[in-house]
């Protein structure tokens, strides 16, 4: 009997594994790819006081695109990328996008800006909510999660507080779903390439 519910918990275990997969991990691509894929830089996002910002202003700098909610179990991780936008000011940005694609979202841009602000002291830049995925994303996330455009990756956001990382030319590398946090050392050494 023990040893039979130690081989279901295994294959439990295994069979999310393939289910929910830890990350894309950051990949190379041919030099031709690379020249061929697009660049987040293409893209003007809201900021969630509602200005208009060109992702190229970001040149040089790796990013850390995060899809973010309010109410989401992973909300605490808003703490650990404020500590990443602080230890690695200059060097990486995170950039977080609330969404209700998973309906975790509070009501307006100004509720999560104050709510961020409060509980988690955060600093790095916020856009307005939009959607992460389905037909109704916005473009930046369509593009995040197609291989064909971006080079790399081929992940639509599967709940709140998954992660892109972008290189210092805006090509997105890696994609690291909600458990991992932004502090994993898989997440950091992309973000140091």
């Amino acid at each position: 009997m023990k040893l039979t519910l130690v081989a279901l918990a295994a294959a439990a275990a295994l069979s999310l594994a393939f289910i929910y997969p830890r990350s894309t991990p950051p990949r190379s691509m041919t030099p031709a790819e690379y020249a061929a894929a697009g660049t987040v830089y293409d893209f003007t996002v809201k900021t969630i006081d509602g200005k208009d910002v060109k992702l190229s202003q970001y040149k040089g700098k790796h990013l850390l695109i995060v899809n973010t909610a309010s109410q989401c179990g992973f909300t605490p991780q808003y703490k650990e990328l404020e500590e990443v936008s602080k230890k690695y000011a200059g060097k990486v940005v995170v950039l977080g996008f609330p969404s209700n694609s998973f309906n975790q979202e509070l009501s307006s841009d100004s509720e999560v800006a104050a709510f961020c602000q409060k509980n988690f002291g955060v600093t790095f830049p916020l856009f307005s909510t939009a959607a992460v995925k389905g037909s109704d994303a916005q473009p930046l996330f369509k593009f995040l999660a197609d291989k064909a455009k971006n080079g790399s990756v081929s992940d639509a956001p599967s709940w709140n507080f998954c992660k892109y990382v972008v290189d210092a030319n805006g090509h997105v590398v890696a994609f690291y779903p909600s458990r991992v946090k932004p502090t994993d050392p898989e997440v950091l050494a992309a973000l140091a390439k």
